[in-house]
């Protein structure tokens, strides 16, 4: 192919967003897949069990897939549409089946093993050490000891389940979007902040070419969530409440978007594939390649958090209703009802509201605020680029550089903040553009992507962010640091590579923590248009508040995770009983309230059925847990200790962000703590346990 003709057949500096079509996939990609099918079989035919000989010859072509297979994903997640459904559809079957060839490739996989087993494997360093184990297990996992029938089972299976989270994404995506609340009179707005009566006129707008008037109105209501949660915290109009919630769990649960169905296929697929691989169970397979080891070790986490949270999970919840009927509520308090009287409730004990506080919370400013707590931490300077020429696939989309102590540039990374609900899918997240690796003998900068959903910048003023964003970019912000602050050369270890999933979430939730931290909130919190910092009242309000329901949080988070758990081990998917009433069963034992009959969550439980979670949500709670415990290490030694906290901060850049995929995190995390991690920490971040202690 002419390379000159097709801008994804570049392979230096950044892909040209600006300059890619989506006709300019399908033929990129099948020269990439060609071109690694090559390498495969010359490897296959005339290796050695030596490194050079077994992993360099896919040095470029894996460089290859970041700058093609990967950009794709990329875009079919911030900027979809037909045509790029139509080329990932047309080339994921190819992607599954060479992908299946090079993993089962029996050649590769038995010198991997000598290799292994050979006296130079003890030469090693680390990194190279856990990518031969890594790429001997995913074999084994690939089915490289199956034959005939049972392998021709195994590879279908694959190709099918990859189809069928396609799919639920697609349709959640298109369900998403099929929704939306246009709202004409005036007085079911009374009581919205400004900040959602905006948003919605814009919306509205935006999809009818016309003028917004947030004063007057149309509003559109969406379910993405910048409109939904605001919209369910502050409508009074309790009939809308109910139809907004009704269509929001109920998303892509019938119609010509339902995942019904996939659900109960994917489950069946997977525990077929689990046991073709001598597994009793899917989690039981997904398990023993994660920090938690087995299912004892994750229900023993998860018995320790519930048991201590639900006295106080039913106290919360007593104390909303009481609340409620004290202010008029009549009747029972229903799912609808909660985000609308917990606002309430949270405005009358802590005595603010978000929007009071939205203002104080540029996006500009938080930005700056977070650059200089990593500067402090970390050592390293963040910079916005000025070249004005960064190929960006929307207008929105913001670059940034990494500089280390002695200012040389170490890292890049892409921010797209804001909510577009007709192309981009919901939630955050951080992903890889380019990974760190030595490639013809230079260093290669890792370049991240920092994906939000964030409230746009409207109305000729900045993106003003609710206390929610700011965690969020904080959190999304702490995975591109260990994507940044990598030191690891071998591509295959370096940032999130090749990290035990559940210990993924580690340095993301541990950067949530410094978002209260005294002088990270007054750097940030200072009113856009004054400049004026925000009073010393408000932040001791939102500190408080953070405990608020907190219990509740925690157990609607265990039921997530105990729902997967259930579903990808001890469930019967040829039972009578559905996965909805699996769902219920183990919501109503955990929470303190009951769940919506309804309700439909898991249809849009994209964590585990189109994400990288299935028989891992619990993954949030276990790094959580690392995380408090990580962070208890500042608090140890004295948060306005400058010397402790960059001592520390040190200590946790080169380990915990710099080390990647190189060593297990069980050893990481001792080399950065000195022991193991306890739940102590948590309980006492969240329900106040032992507070004295500290």
């Amino acid at each position: 192919m002419n390379s000159h003709s097709n801008p994804l057949m570049q392979r230096e500096g950044l892909p040209k967003f600006d300059q890619i079509k989506a006709e300019d996939f399908v033929p990129a990609v099948r020269a990439v897949f060609t071109k690694t099918e090559n390498v495969l079989k010359d490897v296959e035919e005339h290796s050695e069990p030596t490194w050079d000989s077994l992993i360099k010859p896919f040095d470029e072509t894996d460089l290859d897939w970041e700058y093609t297979w990967s950009v794709l994903n990329h875009l079919k997640s911030v900027k979809n549409s037909a045509e790029l459904r139509k080329a990932y559809d047309e080339l994921m079957p190819e992607c599954i089946s060479l992908s299946l060839k090079m993993s089962q490739s029996k050649p590769r996989y038995s010198r991997l093993i000598a290799l292994r087993d050979s006296k130079a494997f003890g030469k090693f360093n680390d990194a190279k050490k856990r990518i031969i184990e890594s790429l001997i297990r995913s074999a084994e996992k690939s089915g490289i000891a199956l034959e005939g029938e049972k392998k021709e089972r195994f590879n279908a299976i694959v190709k099918r389940m990859t189809e069928i989270s396609n799919k639920f994404s697609n349709n959640l995506l298109d369900s998403t979007k099929a929704f939306g609340l246009v709202i004409t009179d005036k007085a079911d707005t009374e009581g919205w902040p400004e900040m959602l009566r905006i948003l919605s006129a814009v919306s509205y707008a935006r999809k009818n070419n016309t003028r917004p008037s947030p004063q007057n109105g149309p509003w559109l209501i969406t379910l993405d969530g910048p409109s939904y949660l605001p919209f369910m915290q502050h409508c009074r109009n309790r009939d809308l409440r109910f139809k907004v919630y009704d269509a929001y769990v109920t998303r892509a649960s019938s119609g010509e978007f339902d995942n019904s169905g996939l659900i109960v296929e994917l489950l069946k697929l997977r525990k077929e594939q689990a046991q073709l691989l001598g597994y009793k169970n899917y989690a039981e397979m997904s398990l023993s390649s994660k920090m938690a080891q087995n299912i004892e070790n994750v229900k023993k986490m998860i018995d320790e958090l519930e048991t201590a949270s639900k006295p106080f999970a039913a106290k919360e919840q007593e104390d909303l209703i009481k609340f409620a009927h004290e202010n008029g509520f009549e009747g029972e308090l229903m799912p609808w009802d909660t985000h609308f009287w917990a606002e309430r409730q949270r405005e009358k004990l802590f005595s603010f509201t978000e929007s009071q506080i939205r203002p104080y919370f540029p996006l500009p400013r938080v930005l700056d605020s977070l650059f200089k707590l990593c500067n402090k931490l970390y050592g390293i300077t963040i910079r916005k680029s000025e070249y004005s020429k960064i190929p960006r696939w929307h207008e929105d989309v913001m670059f940034f550089n990494i500089f280390d102590e002695q200012d040389n540039m170490i890292a890049h990374f892409y921010l797209d903040p804001y909510s577009r609900p007709s192309e981009k899918r919901g939630g955050a997240w951080m992903n890889t553009c380019r990974n760190r690796r030595i490639f013809k003998g230079k260093v290669v900068r890792p370049v991240i992507y920092v994906i939000c959903n964030g409230t746009p910048a409207m109305d000729n003023q900045p993106s003003l962010m609710s206390f929610y964003e700011v965690n969020t970019l904080f959190h999304e912000f702490g995975h591109a640091l260990q994507g940044m602050l990598t030191t690891i050369d071998e591509a295959d270890a370096s940032g999130v590579s090749n990290v035990e999933w559940d210990a993924v979430e580690l340095a993301s939730q541990f950067m949530e923590n410094w978002c209260l931290n005294r002088e990270t909130f007054f750097g940030m919190a200072k009113h856009y248009k004054t400049g004026e910092t925000i009073p010393v009242e408000f932040y001791e309000k939102i500190k408080q508040s953070e405990r608020y329901r907190a219990a509740y949080a925690m157990l609607r988070q265990l039921s997530f995770a105990k729902i997967d758990l259930y579903l990808h081990s001890d469930y019967d998917v040829d039972g009578k009983e559905t996965p909805f009433e699996a769902f219920e069963k183990i919501n109503n034992e955990t929470c303190p309230t009951k769940l919506y009959k309804n309700d439909r969550f898991l249809c849009s439980f994209s964590h585990i059925f189109a994400g990288g979670y299935s028989a891992g949500y619990y993954s949030y709670k276990w790094a959580e847990v690392l995380s408090a415990d990580a962070f208890a290490a500042f608090e140890e030694a004295g948060l306005d200790n400058d010397e402790k906290m960059v001592e520390i901060g040190r200590r946790f850049r080169d380990t915990v962000l710099a080390l990647g995929g190189s060593k297990h995190p069980a050893e990481v995390y001792r080399m950065f703590r000195g022991r193991d991690a306890t739940t102590a920490a948590l309980l006492r971040h969240t329900l106040g346990i032992g507070e004295n202690k500290v």
